[in-house]
């Protein structure tokens, strides 16, 4: 019997905790701590507990298939890669702003950094993004924005040292239990908890403060704590004077929110709202956490902003249990965004409107004529196909038909396409509907790094081989680039890769094998090999230009879309502690699909009683885009008027009833957190 231990990285939320993988003779059979692993110190949730199960499958893709006639068959890779090389060849000859590509936040950065630059050298386009816009994107804006880096400011440790933990649109508990877990240990030494939330969640009831506020109005609610803040006289005035700009404009804005009006647009009684702001203002460390709640908004990129306006206020900048920290869905979403997988930015956030850079990547690619206009957004993709204007889709590892609102229309969007081919581990509902299908390595038959939430660029190592003929994502793209005539990716390992992304990323320059290799690994920016990593941000000075922070004024919108009598209530979605993202792992887990086998729809007790609607029976939910036929979970633990689904379940998807329409102007995220709808009893 052979018995191996192999050191790496959950493959599940952005948390990036390290464990062992167990195998013998060449299969999982478990995992067992890593207590060296800073990140989680052998403490692991129910997802990386049983994070291994998926990976023997019987359903595992094990060699490429081409469909024909409606049909899929069995084809060999030459056959497979010279289909998709020649098609995508044909495609970009007529128009390669036709095709469009999506990355993955589940591959390595070696395997979302050989993507980008295989869409952006061969293809000749910036039609790249991933699920980042559906999650993160506007992280990312709001805080370029106002800090000048788009990134968590602080490490999960850090949170372990702060007096006041504020948690807004973030079921921690349930999403990211290891950072809970740094949560509770603050809390143990005396820090006090608030959490604002439409739902009483887990995490709200360990809460010592709890605001439950309607779903779309946080920018009315954070404008009313810093209206109190300031009218206390509780501001950081030297902080402000030294480290920010634009405060006046700010400070005239938030007095046209007092605690009472704000009171009557959010829903939270004054005195909690006031409550709140003192208890933030006045703590000598305070650390605001927040996700998805926040960010898939149309306004989401403003509510970003509210949450550094409201920390740049009171001075909770730069030090340990303090910051702005948004917490990452995915393993590596992170660090799909890093290596450039956006349409806007080369790897590091490098603009690629900005003619010096464009220059830049040139020479360091070897390459010409890269392109220097914006490509198209993951929704703005599947609007285009749907459209007609975009042609061919390459999708590596995402499940859009699970994943993405209003999900008829994606299906009529793909099924539009000319050509769509899909890379991934499982025929997912999106692989379903492909024409060629690529079967690829799960995280444990793969090395490479994931950057997690706080920004640490961890290993992940191959435990396993992988089933069949699957390939490398990284390995299937290089082939494709090379018989489309590139000499450009004469790859031989990730770590021939890596090498590569430390020349052309700032702020990975100073990491290294050997650095990366020791359990702490290290945290971005680390600009050359004698820098120890960055786990806090903006200590002495912001990332902006002249250093200073700036104060955004935001102004309440409401959502674009609100109940009416038609549609009466506000339907919400999220994660649970079960699964993740579209069940298409988490769900072919045995144990993790045991404890959560189907989804549910969340409704209060008084909304319930009077619908007629009972605990557990089944209810008719529609929105304006269509409707599903799901559980009730009827409970109090919901405010009045709200319902929320989670959307992990294909046969029951909530994302077939959010909007895809109206998007954020700066990050193009769709409102994914408020959809009017209807709940109706299913008789007869």
């Amino acid at each position: 019997m052979n018995l191996e231990y192999t050191p790496t990285t959950c493959p599940y939320c952005g948390c990036g905790c390290g464990f062992n993988l167990v195998s013998v003779d060449g299969r999982l059979v478990g995992v067992e701590p890593w207590k060296r692993n800073p990140v989680n110190e052998g403490k692991l949730c129910p997802k990386g507990n049983f994070s291994y199960e998926f990976v023997h499958r019987d359903d595992r893709l094990t060699t490429p298939l081409i469909k024909e006639g409606g049909k899929f068959r069995e084809a060999t890779w030459d056959e497979a890669l010279d289909l998709v090389a020649s098609k995508l060849s044909e495609m970009k000859e007529s128009n390669a702003e036709q095709l469009a590509f999506l990355s993955s936040a589940r591959c390595t950065n070696e395997e979302n950094y050989v993507f980008q630059k295989f869409v952006r050298t061969v293809i000749g386009t910036n039609n790249v993004d991933h699920c980042a816009r559906l999650c993160h994107g506007p992280s990312v804006a709001g805080l370029a924005q106002t800090f000048g880096s788009g990134a968590m400011t602080n490490s999960l440790e850090s949170c372990a040292h702060a007096d006041v933990v504020f948690l807004i649109g973030t079921n921690t508990l349930e999403q990211h239990p290891l950072m809970w877990r740094r949560v509770l240990q603050a809390k143990d030494k005396g820090a006090k908890i608030m959490v604002a939330d439409p739902r009483f969640t887990p995490s709200a009831k360990q809460a010592d403060l709890y605001l439950p506020f309607k779903s779309g109005t946080d920018v009315a609610l954070l404008n009313g704590m810093m209206n109190v803040i300031l009218e206390e006289g509780l501001e950081d005035k030297e902080f402000i004077e030294n480290r920010t700009t634009d405060f006046e404009e700010l400070k005239a804005m938030v007095k046209k929110y007092p605690v009472e009006e704000v009171s009557k647009i959010t829903g939270v009684a004054p005195e909690l709202i006031r409550e709140a702001a003192i208890m933030y203002a006045k703590a000598d460390n305070a650390a605001l956490l927040f996700s998805m709640g926040i960010t898939q908004h149309t306004v989401g990129t403003e509510n970003v902003m509210s949450t550094s306006n409201l920390a740049m206020l009171t001075g909770n900048i730069g030090r340990p249990g303090t910051g702005v920290n948004p917490l990452r869905g995915q393993n590596n979403v992170q660090g799909a965004c890093d290596m450039g997988a956006l349409p806007v930015s080369f790897p590091g956030y490098q603009a690629v409107i900005n003619e010096e850079l464009v220059s830049k990547m040139e020479t360091s690619w070897g390459c010409s004529a890269l392109s220097p206009t914006p490509g198209l957004t993951v929704v703005e993709i599947m609007h285009a196909a749907h459209d007609g204007d975009i042609k061919g889709l390459y999708i590596m590892g995402e499940n859009p038909m699970v994943s993405d609102p209003d999900i008829q229309h994606v299906e009529a969007a793909l099924n539009n396409l000319d050509f769509l081919v899909v890379q991934d581990i499982f025929l997912t509902e999106t692989a379903a509907l492909a024409d060629v299908v690529l079967p690829a390595m799960s995280w444990a038959e793969k090395d490479g790094t994931f950057t997690s939430t706080e920004r640490r660029v961890q290993y992940v190592r191959k435990a396993v081989d992988g089933p069949g003929e699957a390939r490398d994502d990284w390995a299937i793209v290089s082939e494709i680039a090379t018989r489309m005539g590139s000499d450009l990716f004469n790859f031989n390992s990730p770590q021939e890769i890596f090498e590569e992304v430390r020349s052309v990323t700032p702020q990975y320059a100073g990491m290294n094998q050997e650095r990366l290799s020791k359990p702490e690994a290290l945290h971005w920016p680390c600009p050359d090999e004698e820098h120890p990593g960055t786990p806090i941000l903006h200590a002495e000075r912001f990332a902006t230009a002249d250093g200073l922070g700036v104060f955004k004024a935001i102004e309440w919108k409401p959502p674009a879309e609100n109940p009416d009598e038609e549609y009466p209530f506000i339907l919400t979605t999220g994660r649970s502690l079960f699964h993740w993202h579209t069940g298409s792992m988490t769900r072919r887990s045995e144990t993790l699909d045991r404890e959560m086998p189907s989804g549910w729809v969340e409704i209060n007790t008084e909304d319930a009683a009077e619908l007629g609607i009972k605990n557990k029976e089944m209810v008719r939910v529609k929105t304006r885009r269509g409707e599903i036929e799901i559980g009730a979970k009827v409970t109090p633990d919901i405010i009045k008027g709200t319902v929320f689904i989670p959307f992990h379940f294909a046969e029951s998807a909530a994302n077939i009833l959010t909007s895809g329409d109206q998007l954020d102007p700066f990050a193009k995220m769709p409102e994914l957190k408020v959809s009017a709808a209807s709940v109706q009893k299913i008789t007869g």
